[in-house]
């Protein structure tokens, strides 16, 4: 088995542009029955949600003195909102699960494997 990580890439500034109300309610709904399946199939390692980007603090410790800025690292349209870790056979089955799980959060995934111990 092979674990990955699925991203939900959020254009923060239209969270729910187009959507009423109730849609928002049911892709919340339609990503809670996406985790409860993951869960049954023993595909779930881990999940969150994460809150908006202005929350973020930044610290880089490469110098001497840590430098700790608040806000986003990078200043761009699209950032990371939310996650999944699973643990499938491969990469077919990682894409299949992260068309699900687009489709049930109305967001795109991006899918990475972990590094090995000797890489990808």
């Amino acid at each position: 088995m092979t674990q990955y990580l699925m991203s939900v890439i959020h254009d923060w500034d239209k969270i729910g542009e187009g959507m009423t109300e109730e849609e928002i309610q049911q892709s919340f709904a339609d990503t809670g029955r996406f985790n409860d399946a993951l869960k049954e199939s023993g595909s779930w390692v881990f999940v969150g949600g994460l809150t908006h980007p202005s929350n973020a603090t930044v610290v880089d410790g490469r110098k001497d003195q840590p430098l700790v800025t608040d806000g986003p690292y990078a200043e761009v349209k699209e950032q990371l909102g939310g996650f999944w870790v699973i643990d499938v056979a491969d990469l077919d089955e990682a894409l299949d699960l992260a068309a699900k799980a687009s489709a049930a959060c109305r967001h795109p995934v991006e899918v990475r494997p972990f590094a090995g111990p000797d890489g990808v």
